[in-house]
């Protein structure tokens, strides 16, 4: 279904591709009459046009980006906007839209997500913003639909901000990302390589678009192929694919660890803008005659099955055919396989959804920016229809990804369809894609055509003895599923015909209910607070030495942001740094904040003009053994914290919180063996704390134990390749040395982290 090229590739008039090789100029040269030198045809994709269009350095190798929209949802834009406000923001400098679609349902904690919402209408309005108020489009719909535009690039404080199928290149960020455009600066990052994703033929009829992703997901995560890269979309399969079917495609590529995605445009895009009353924004997009990419990924998709990624990742994938066919093996791997990601915590299993040979789901969801498309409600609708969902124990929950889709499936009639199977339609809202909508019972297996599928992350509470979990599959095949009563079923076992529906975009909903400024700041507009609502606490900048305490100790081979900072319900608490940070790492180790906050009492004391040691016990003990190699360091020029260790964290959400928590209670630091996005450690980075590196291997440390580094300040400041540190063995009284490395890092980055967080950098 998928191939992966070893070496590089190249497009030759757009629908060729020839790999790299000894051979490969001259054959070029024969087929398009250029004779072109692989540097100069680098600079033929779509990708590097978009960027060099965008960058504001002088220099294609070292990009400093400036976007052209923003757009966050409503457990991003507070924190935000807080950040941005305590460094001197006046007015938001190009279109900011706030969406409402994660804490929507103003069902937690009292009135604080109202108060985030109000908060962020008065902002609007003061800034000179968009606010899109709840249940009226999820964030990355509403984008595409009156935010994309061919050429243009946008930052989104969500991982999932893809709108490539569109021509529009998008990144998914952490917060600080965004607050550094609003204040006017760039997003740094080194020109990404370029991997051509080169389609062939056309899906047969039953495979939708997830099927397609899940498979190139699982093709290229556990590799890293494409990680942190820009996947481009081209070839003759393309013009086979729907727009509605390509950004299906194409807001998945998040889950292969990719920057971002590009796709060429034709006029199936062309009318998608046509429809949806923007036709200015539409150019036609290809490579050059003559195109170099770093790597090919070759999806014939003719060969594409229904897919299924069971719990507990979206790479762990399989046919749905070769799971029906080997239930107890597959089963038995993917009960091996989350004994690691649940670290024993509870009993998991699915060999007991096996039911006279047929596996049995317990609940369908069809939601959010992945699968509250309108395509894919009519061809789930089509399989549907004159079936019955039935009275047992099964339940399906659709999601149209905006009211204009909603408004259209009830004017065609599909909607009337899914509900008299026994179905429910919902309003616009991501809570089923993190935790907050739709939790399954105890156990219940759950099959959604949504993004992830990480532990907890449909809602269960591991520390609360609960597990469910989520496999990722195409609304078809979930519909299949539903109208076959709960027996896993593939959508190429349906034997009727999929409609053709035409679309038509209702711009009055949005007109008669969106918030639009049409940027104009109104100063006078006083900005509404409700009591969660609380400023980023006072951070330190950087001090010459550090004494770290190592708070959690993680060793699964992929660490994600949903365990660093949980989802669901401890959403609506993200407006306050403090009362979020509770919840750090609360489902791995729900032991870190106390150990975190206890040493962080060092630090608050010395911070105070104290001395630490009074504050905690272990100061004095650790200081006379640091003494002994380096007598000038005190508590007047060491600061004292926490750190983690984890071998690969950061993988999933674009969630800042994932790393200010860490930094609220006190970290200093990240020890990894490599992080899993880009988007995590640029995180870590903005919040001040230290990226560190260290050499797969035995770890020279432990959890608890204490390390010093010396110098920090100075080494971040010269650009030290290496950094020595040293574990602190009181007992003993001696100091066991290691090396530690910071990886590359920016000019700018590196003064954020000496000023102790971008708010400091920033801060007049």
């Amino acid at each position: 279904m998928v191939e992966l090229y070893n070496s590089g590739a190249w497009l030759v008039n757009g629908t060729e591709l020839i790999p790299d090789g000894a051979e490969a100029c001259a054959e070029v040269k024969q087929k398009t009459g250029l004779e072109v030198k692989k540097e100069d045809a680098a600079k033929e994709t779509m990708a590097y046009g978009i960027l060099k269009a965008h960058n504001t350095s002088d220099s294609m190798d070292k990009l400093r980006i400036r976007f052209d929209k923003l757009t966050s949802h409503d457990i991003t834009f507070v924190g935000i906007i807080q950040t941005a406000r305590a460094s001197g923001l006046e007015k938001f400098p190009m279109p900011y839209v706030l969406t409402n679609c994660h804490n929507s349902l103003c069902a937690v904690g009292g009135t604080i997500n109202e108060d985030d919402h109000m908060f962020g209408l008065t902002c609007a309005k003061r800034y000179g913003g968009v606010y899109v108020p709840p249940h009226q489009a999820v964030i990355h719909q509403y984008a595409r639909e009156m935010l994309a535009g061919v050429g243009k690039m946008i930052l989104g404080s969500d991982s999932h901000t893809r709108y490539g199928a569109l021509g529009t290149m998008a990144m998914g960020e952490g917060g600080p990302e965004l607050v550094k455009q609003l204040l006017n600066q760039t997003y740094d990052i080194n020109r990404p390589e370029v991997v051509a994703v080169y389609l062939t033929g056309a899906p047969v009829k039953g495979v939708g678009p997830q099927d397609v992703a899940l498979a190139i997901i699982g093709a290229v995560f556990k590799n890293g192929y494409v990680k942190n890269k820009v996947m481009e979309f081209v070839g003759p399969g393309v013009a086979s694919l729907s727009a509605d079917f390509r950004i299906g495609v194409d807001v998945m590529t998040t889950e292969t660890t990719c920057l971002s995605s590009i796709w060429e445009t034709d006029e199936q895009v062309q009318e998608w803008y046509d429809i949806h009353g923007r036709s200015e924004e539409y150019a036609e997009l290809k490579p050059g005659r003559a195109a170099y990419y770093d790597g090919a990924i070759v999806v014939d998709l003719g060969s594409i099955r229904p897919m299924i990624a069971m719990p507990f990742h979206p790479s762990n994938t399989y046919t749905i055919e070769e799971l029906n066919a080997n239930l107890t093996d597959i089963l038995e791997d993917v009960e091996k396989r989350a004994a690691v990601s649940l670290d024993g915590a509870v009993d998991f299993t699915l060999k007991n959804k096996v039911k006279n040979g047929k596996l049995m789901v317990d609940q369908g969801i069809i939601a959010g920016c992945a699968g509250g498309g309108f395509e894919n409600i009519c061809a789930a609708a089509d399989i549907l229809k004159g079936s019955y969902i039935g009275a047992e124990g099964f339940t399906l929950s659709v999601y149209p990804a905006s009211m204009p889709v909603y408004m259209e499936l009830i004017r065609n009639g599909k909607a009337a369809d899914i509900l008299e199977t026994g179905a429910v339609m919902k309003t616009a809202f991501c809570g089923p894609c993190f935790g907050a909508g739709d939790t399954p019972a105890n156990n219940a297996f759950s099959i959604r055509h949504s993004t992830r599928n990480f532990p907890n992350r449909e809602g269960s509470k591991l520390q609360n003895g609960q597990i469910a979990s989520v496999a990722l599959m195409d609304a078809r095949s979930i519909a299949a599923t539903a109208a076959n009563k709960g027996v896993l079923t593939a959508a190429t076992d349906f034997d009727g015909e999929f409609g053709k529906y035409k679309y038509h975009f209702d711009s009055n909903i949005y007109a008669n209910r969106v918030f639009d400024s049409k940027g104009a700041a109104d100063e006078s507009v006083e900005i509404q607070f409700g009591p969660n609502i609380k400023d980023w606490p006072k951070m330190g900048a950087l001090p010459e030495n550090l004494v770290l305490r190592v708070a959690a100790e993680i060793h699964d081979p992929v660490t994600t942001t949903d365990e660093l900072i949980p989802s669901g319900e401890t959403s609506s608490y993200r407006s306050n740094p403090l009362g979020l940070a509770e919840f750090t790492l609360s489902r791995k180790d729900p032991e870190y904040v106390g150990r975190a906050k206890d040493i962080q009492k060092a630090e608050t004391a010395r911070m105070a003009g104290e001395h630490p040691c009074q504050a905690h016990p272990d100061v004095k003990p650790v200081m006379n053994v640091v003494k002994k190699s380096f007598a000038d360091a005190s508590h007047e020029n060491t600061g004292f914290g926490s750190t983690i260790f984890a071998v690969k964290p950061g993988d999933g959400s674009a969630r800042e919180q994932a790393a200010s928590c860490q930094k609220v209670l006190g970290g200093w630091a990240n020890i990894a063996n490599e992080y899993a996005t880009k988007r995590y450690r640029s995180n870590l980075i903005n919040w001040g704390m230290l990226p560190f590196l260290i050499g797969e291997g035995e770890l020279p440390f432990k959890n608890l134990d204490y390390l010093f580094i010396p110098g920090i300040k100075k080494a971040v400041e010269e650009k030290a390749e290496v950094i020595k540190a040293y574990k602190v063995d009181v007992e003993a009284g001696s100091l066991k040395e290691f090396e530690l490395t910071l990886g590359e890092l920016t000019d700018e980055e590196r003064q954020i982290i000496l000023k102790g967080c971008l708010i400091n950098y920033n801060r007049v």
